[in-house]
């Protein structure tokens, strides 16, 4: 079974988003997209469209700003209101203004639902669900249904949701979705209701389950067994209270442990990086054990493992770490990684041949780097500065810093403004420059960028595009480390820096550093 037969439907934008701590601005939005497209996802549902402003505004900008390989953009909305033509309704209408090519309407399949929360018949609700598919289809939009509730229906009325998905299908659903919305089910009950289900209707099944009772990716891949075609899920496992089912473990057991070609196979090497940059996008520190993707993963101390180990890796690992773009590591003897930093070279643009004692170094200093809470997985270009230094053709710093001060005033009603200084040192020039900001890295920014621009007049299009702060405790009480993550650009392009100190400005100096000194990396000058 290919990719193509096979759906992998990923909700991160609109389900995932629901969890608790995570507000995506659109930019992280579109940003989270394009990850989710690099790991060969078929579908991708960006939100409600109509019903959240942010949505909708993530739709109109995507039209022009996402260039998807393998991926199609999915609204998402409910069924026309009851009682209210299908023509008439505005949240159906929003939904053909979205302008994707798929749409994934969410229906009642539980009678207790229909009548107590939608205060409409049963007859209704089919006729609801027939109408929205119909109008949708005849605009030319595919359409998926996800029958919320439908495990808690089908035990109430084993009948009912059966209908539902019938009225679907015959107004021309492509797939209909089985919610185990509450997340109560557990695999074997998974599975004797879909191969039910499968008897009794003549369509493509899909599934999507929440993780309540832990067993989220045993539940949708027990309905897979059972006949299932469509599987949704989140990356990371993120969403509402317990979570979703996790879109990267669900990828590689079903590609690995089932046989199903779910995604691309050179996309496979990607999901521990997707995972990790989208965790620093949604600003939730990486699960490290997370199963596949996460740094414990692969991970052996020292002892009865290590030994096995040396003899073969296959002894204690399930899989080889690198088909899920992972690394084994010995706790002790800290193995090198030397492969990865080659890989990500290559991907980078960066050549490495011959370059074994570089590549030594960098292995050893990003080990150094990320033990003190440096985060390279999703700061790309902070990374490829990083490796560059190593190389003999290391190209030079932008400038020497003598020293840099920044001040905030209050002023009153309100008004907060910050001062920054830097003295610097360029091509032998001593130079002074002050600039004024919304804040101090705002104003470190202004004033670093224009006593630079007259050498370097590629900075002039630069700006930063996002500014996150991560808080890592590990140092305990007030002297926490912090952790800033800067996305810079051009009008062209965009790339993110990291930087690490116990103080806040400091750590941002690091980042906006790397982010100019890689402006200027990107577009050379003349």
């Amino acid at each position: 079974m290919t990719s193509t037969d096979f759906h992998v439907f990923d909700t991160t934008l609109r389900d995932g988003a629901q969890r608790e701590g995570i507000s995506y601005s659109v930019a992280d939005k579109l940003a989270v997209a394009r990850l989710l497209d690099e790991i060969g996802i078929g579908f991708i549902e960006g939100g409600w469209p109509g019903a959240l402003p942010k949505d909708t505004e993530f739709f109109a900008r995507a039209r022009t700003e996402l260039q998807l390989k393998h991926a199609e953009l999915v609204a998402f909305g409910a069924t026309r209101k009851a009682g209210v033509a299908v023509e008439d309704d505005l949240q159906v209408r929003a939904l053909l203004d979205a302008g994707t090519p798929v749409v994934c309407l969410v229906a009642k399949s539980d009678v207790r639902h229909v009548r107590e929360a939608l205060r409409t018949t049963l007859e209704e609700n089919l006729a609801m669900v027939a109408d929205t598919v119909a109008f949708l289809v005849s605009h030319g939009r595919r359409v998926f249904l996800d029958c919320e509730h439908f495990f808690d229906g089908y035990a109430a009325d084993r009948d009912y949701g059966v209908h539902v998905l019938q009225a679907a299908f015959e107004a021309g659903a492509e797939v209909g979705v089985l919610c185990d919305t509450n997340g109560g089910m557990l695999p074997m009950g998974v599975g004797r209701v879909v191969a039910d289900v499968a008897s009794r209707v003549d369509g493509k099944l899909g599934i999507h389950c929440q993780d309540d009772t832990g067993c989220a990716v045993a539940n949708t891949l027990a309905a897979v067994e059972a006949g299932v075609t469509h599987v949704q899920g989140t990356a990371n496992g993120y969403g509402e209270r317990a979570g979703n089912a996790d879109t990267f473990a669900l990828i590689a057991n079903l590609v690995t442990k089932m046989g199903i070609s779910a995604v691309p196979a050179e996309c496979l090497p990607e999901l521990q990086r997707v995972s990790h940059a989208i965790a620093e996008l949604a600003n939730i520190a990486p699960d490290d054990h997370q199963p596949y993707v996460g740094a414990s993963a692969f991970a052996h101390k020292a002892g009865l493992h290590a030994s096995a180990i040396k003899v073969s890796p296959e002894l204690y690992n399930h899989l080889e770490p690198a088909v899920v773009g992972n690394d084994m590591r010995i706790l002790v003897t800290e193995m090198a990684g030397r492969a990865s930093v080659e890989l990500k070279g290559r991907e980078l643009g960066v050549d490495l041949t011959g370059q074994t004692d570089a590549i030594g170094r960098v292995v050893d200093q990003v080990k150094v780097l990320e033990a003190d809470g440096w985060s390279f997985e999703a700061a790309d270009a902070s990374f490829e500065l990083l490796l560059r230094a190593q190389l003999p053709e290391a190209p030079p710093p932008l400038f020497e810093l003598e020293s840099y001060r920044t001040s905030v005033e209050h002023w009153g009603n309100g008004v907060v403004v910050s001062e920054a200084t830097v003295k610097v040192h360029v091509d032998g020039e001593r130079i002074i420059s002050t600039g004024e900001g919304n804040g101090p890295v705002n104003a470190l920014d202004n004033a670093l960028r224009q006593a630079l621009v007259h050498r370097y007049p590629q900075l002039a299009d630069v700006s930063l595009a996002d500014y996150k702060v991560r808080i890592l405790g590990w140092k305990g009480g007030t002297s926490a480390t912090t952790r800033v993550l800067i996305d810079t650009t051009d009008g062209v392009g965009e790339w993110t820096t990291v930087g690490v100190h116990a103080n806040i400005v400091e750590a941002s100096w690091h980042a906006l550093v790397d982010a100019l000194t890689y402006a200027v990396l990107r577009r050379p000058r003349p």
